[in-house]
């Protein structure tokens, strides 16, 4: 599958001034909801990540609340693994509702999009925390432009070079132009 050709054909390959998660302004967006929405589309595209993993041991995969929570599932259908999520709660990454991990389980975070890859390092994090080998992160979409390092392989099905800005450097600011934030964070 030709991802980005799919995120065109779906109108998720947005342009104009958005502030990302990571709190950085961009003129493009991915918003992988409007791709995910199709469960054929995202049952192909969990097909397509699960792939890199089809003779590895892998106990769990973890997504993060909100972007990585269906890809996650996609992913955790097509290798027949449990498949649980992470949420923000008082700004920190944890699990609720009730999921729980083994020490020695062996996991893959994964994610919709990685810009810095602030959500997938938290959950990595976590899960080493508890005692849980993460072994992989995998993504939809790497917007890293190569800056992501989770210190375990890292795969993704398309790489897309977007220009990102700090606040104060971001040139559609300077000439005024109104930043939209569309991500699962919402606006603040």
């Amino acid at each position: 599958m030709e991802v980005i050709k799919v995120f065109k054909e779906c109108n998720a390959l947005l342009e104009g001034h958005f502030i990302l998660s990571s709190g950085l302004h961009s003129n493009k967006y991915l918003q992988c909801a409007k791709v995910l929405q199709y469960p054929d589309i995202a049952s192909i595209i969990g097909e397509e990540i699960a792939e890199n993993f089809s003779t590895t041991q892998v106990d769990l995969i973890v997504g993060p609340a909100m972007g990585g929570v269906i890809i996650a599932q996609e992913v955790g259908r097509a290798l027949s693994t449990r498949t649980i999520f992470s949420e923000r709660e008082s700004g920190k990454m944890t699990f609720r509702r009730g999921f729980e991990v083994k020490p020695g389980e062996k996991a893959i975070v994964v994610e919709d999009v990685i810009t810095t890859g602030g959500s997938a390092k938290e959950v990595a994090e976590m899960l080493k925390a508890r005692g849980v080998e993460v072994i992989a992160v995998a993504s939809i979409i790497d917007r890293s432009n190569g800056t992501a390092d989770f210190g375990v392989p890292f795969h993704s099905l398309a790489k897309v070079e977007v220009e990102t800005y700090k606040p104060e450097e971001c040139p559609m600011c300077k000439e005024g132009d109104e930043a939209v934030k569309p991500g699962s964070r919402g606006l603040k």
